[in-house]
């Protein structure tokens, strides 16, 4: 089968079959656009999505807040929630935040569909397809007749394309070309077609609202229209452009070609979105429809010009620099070619499944998030299918942003964490504004739920329950990955430019938040730990509270982020006043009488004892307060935490308590909701299951992980969960194999990221580290470094850039100098 010139070592997933449907296909992308490629003999599908096609406009934000302004929300309400929760009226505090509720942030939508049809004599059949995890790039084998057809797709970042390359390989003159048929197709409204000679160009108009599915009485879930005001188009086009060998024609909005032996097939895109995205304070900068076609045009033609040899060869040398910047093997296999049904899915192999979920992770967020290409990923990273997805495939800011970047640092992609920088810098000036006129405060706020165009207002629509509505944190849990991107890199331009001014504004908002409570204590009210609920003293199930455990895990870690960047910037800064004044009076974790963490600053027994979110165990991972050797009594009441909550059930949830029981070196517990997790999944995945884990979720045919529905989340949360077990670099300490189980004997892994600067390469055998090297990254003087492997623990100071190579008991066997 082609895959391709394969390098050594690549670890490659086949597929014997073309996709039946959308879980069984395989992804490609290039942080801009992305391809799920179903394969096929003689029909084929590459079903498209490009990273800024939403529903909604810039001024929607603006115009929500103006909405739940009018409707009496803002700081004497405020002021009234507050009184009402403090006095234990539940009821009344409910009422009163209905009106902070907006409508609803918007949907993240499929673009447009490429149809591929071959024709030749005689019988056909397919001889798979291959995704290579190191290169991205897809391999298809189709016998037609006599023929021998090989098709490669791959997203090239350089060309801002999904490219495709067809090879025909005959057995003699009479059956060595075949014919092909391309079309283009969009689920949204399509107001442009055209088909010509060198090609095909599709415009379609983007909804201006779109509902989400939870939200079935709206009228108009999908609402076409002109936006109001601002400048901005609701518009995107897509080209494709060919180059090929045969005799082509074109006609009915179609593109063929008869006795073809070799095409190019490259698409590209514009949109209107797109230059939002680009430059947010400019509204009316919006290009024109034609200026769109026109562009996608030039993108296409450019890019075909170049030659798929030379494509693919930019397309290699950009992926596999970002790729092989790390790895993770588990076990003897790393390279070669494994059926994913038989060689992954059937978990014969765990340690092979651990390798190729850790490289899947990282190859998925390389795909799907890249700096300059567009927003973030979201709930499926890149890829959508449907008009109406699930959670409308945005950013759920109370975990599932955050665990899609909880490997970027360590897994050696801190250049796929900046699209998740411009999305925070954009909440902080739409953040800004609801900050100041909903609560009265300073800095920024961002509650649970967002979308591309920077939504920070509560969500719900006047009758959201409070319990994952109302949570002003997501701001504060979004700057922590600002923070440790710094703490990571240690780039001072970075936290001067971008990094302070969006943990300052957020601290700003918290200093403003916090109210004086009981005791002296400062008290987050209201107050809720997300999605969760309590059973309260009458009996009934509650969300509103004050001071949850997360609440305060969150912005004692924020205020001792701006303390440290202060010091580290020289900035003698007021608020660093403020918030040395406010640390001392905030709340510390708790543990309750039967020896768990308290959630609640009181002790409330939960409504549902095995409640998916574990929003109280933040301070445990990933922000690393609680740790089994500084605060041993704290560890051990989340370690009782995590046992009452149990096992299962999604692939997120499954990836927050393997990453919590690596932080306890639980390496049994850590395995075993391991091999849970990637279980697959025997079910419909159409049929989406209630949220509440009474149903478990698993991995689909294509290793995404799912509830279902698909959340991208449980991918990316494993892949940094796998690596937490193997390396840890918390609280200043670099911990090696701190939870690896026995039966995972044998590993090694290579450019793993440390905070402070350092990179790591590791050998283990039987058990027992081999080998361990360490690099200064910084290249900044005479550094030391403190690691800990078992009960050993050694400083190991080395020169700038310096390269260290250490045996297993820490011992120093070689250096080398920098070059």
């Amino acid at each position: 089968m082609g895959e391709g010139r394969m390098g050594d070592g690549d670890l490659v997933l086949a597929w014997p079959r073309p996709a039946s449907n959308w879980f069984e296909a395989a992804p490609v992308g290039n942080g801009r656009l992305g391809a799920m490629v179903f394969g096929g003999v003689r029909t084929s599908r590459f079903q498209i999505n490009d990273a800024t096609v939403w529903s909604g406009d810039p001024g929607g934000p603006a115009r929500a807040l103006a909405d739940v302004l009018a409707a009496g929300a803002g700081p004497d309400r405020l002021a009234e929630v507050r009184q009402a929760v403090r006095e234990d009226d539940h009821r009344r505090a409910e009422s009163l935040l209905m009106s902070f509720e907006g409508r609803y942030s918007q949907e993240y939508l499929p673009f447009v569909d490429l149809w591929m049809t071959l024709e030749g004599g005689g019988d056909a059949s397919y001889g798979g397809r291959t995704l290579n995890l190191d290169e991205g790039l897809v391999s298809e084998l189709v016998q037609l007749g006599g023929c021998t057809v090989r098709r490669r797709t791959w997203a090239s970042r350089p060309a801002g394309a999904i490219c495709v390359e067809v090879v025909v390989e005959g057995g003699g003159i009479d059956d060595s070309t075949v014919d092909m048929r391309l079309e283009l197709s969009s689920p949204l409204r399509v107001v442009h077609r055209s088909a010509g000679a060198a090609g095909l160009t599709l415009g379609v108009e983007v909804p201006v609202d779109g509902a989400p599915l939870h939200e079935p009485d709206v009228a108009e879930p999908l609402r076409y229209g002109a936006p109001a005001g601002g400048g901005y188009d609701p518009f995107a086009a897509a080209a494709v452009r060919i180059e090929t060998d045969g005799t082509v024609t074109a006609s009915d909005g179609a593109w063929s070609v008869a006795g073809m032996s070799r095409a190019l097939v490259v698409v590209t895109s514009s949109t209107g979105a797109a230059d939002h995205w680009a430059r947010p304070a400019d509204l009316i900068s919006s290009a024109t429809r034609k200026e769109h076609l026109a562009r996608a045009t030039r993108a296409a033609e450019a890019a075909v010009a170049d030659g798929g040899d030379e494509l693919l060869h930019a397309h290699r040398l950009d992926l596999r620099a970002l790729l092989g910047s790390a790895g993770l093997t588990i076990g003897s296999r790393r390279s070669g070619t494994f059926d994913v049904e038989r060689d992954v899915l059937s978990g014969a192999d765990e340690g092979l499944v651990a390798t190729v979920m850790f490289q899947l992770g990282r190859y998925l967020l390389a795909s799907a998030s890249r700096p300059g290409a567009g927003p973030p990923a979201n709930l499926q990273g890149l890829w959508n299918a449907d008009l109406r997805p699930a959670w409308s495939s945005n950013y759920t800011v109370n975990i599932n942003t955050q665990m899609n970047y909880w490997g970027a640092e360590t897994a050696g992609l801190p250049e796929c964490h900046e699209p998740l920088f411009d999305l925070i810098e954009r909440l902080s000036r739409t953040g800004a504004d609801v900050s100041r006129e909903l609560y009265g405060a300073r800095g920024w706020v961002t509650h649970h739920n967002t979308d591309m165009w920077g939504w920070a207002l509560p969500v719900g629509m006047g009758r959201g329950n409070p319990s994952w509505a109302i949570w002003m944190m997501g701001g504060v849990w979004l700057a922590h990955h600002v923070w440790e991107h710094f703490e990571f890199g240690r780039d001072l331009d970075f936290l001067r430019d971008r990094g302070w001014p969006l943990l300052r504004g957020s601290a700003e908002f918290c200093l403003d938040w916090l109210v004086d409570g009981p005791g002296g204590r400062l008290d987050t009210v209201p107050s809720t730990s997300p999605e969760n609920l309590f059973v309260s003293w009458r009996g009934t199930p509650e969300s509103l509270s004050y001071s949850t455990a997360m609440d305060m895990a969150l912005i004692r870690a924020l205020f001792a982020h701006c303390l440290d960047a202060a010091e580290a910037l020289g900035l003698d800064d007021p608020i660093c006043e403020e918030i040395r004044a406010a640390l001392p009076r905030l709340r510390g974790p708790e543990i309750a009488p039967d020896g768990r963490l308290r959630e609640w600053a009181e002790d409330h027994p939960e409504h549902d004892p095995h409640h998916r979110h574990l929003s109280f165990l933040a301070g445990l991972y990933p922000l690393g307060q609680i740790d089994p050797d500084r605060t041993p009594e704290l560890a051990a009441a989340a370690a009782r935490s995590l046992d009452a909550r149990g096992p299962g059930a999604m692939g997120w949830s499954w990836a927050w308590k393997i990453a919590l029981r690596a932080r306890l070196g639980d390496a049994r517990t850590a395995r075993q909701l391991f091999l849970e997790a990637t279980r697959p999944y025997s079910d419909d995945p159409e049929v989406n299951v209630p949220v509440d884990g009474s149903v478990w979720g698993g991995l689909l045919p294509n290793l995404f992980s799912t509830h279902p529905p698909f959340q991208i989340d449980g991918n990316y949360g494993i892949m940094a969960a796998l690596l937490e077990m193997v390396v840890q670099s918390h609280g200043g300490l670099i911990r090696v194999l701190p939870a690896v189980p026995p039966e995972w004997a044998d590993g090694s892994a290579r450019g793993v990221r440390c905070r402070g600067g350092w990179t790591l390469d590791l050998t283990w055998r039987h058990g027992e580290l081999v080998s361990l090297t360490i690099r200064d990254e910084l290249r900044d003087g005479t550094r030391t470094a403190r690691l800990r492997h078992g009960a050993t623990t050694a400083e190991v100071t080395l020169g700038a850039g310096e390269t260290v190579l250490l045996g297993p008991s820490l011992n120093v066997r070689e250096r080398t100098a920098s070059r």
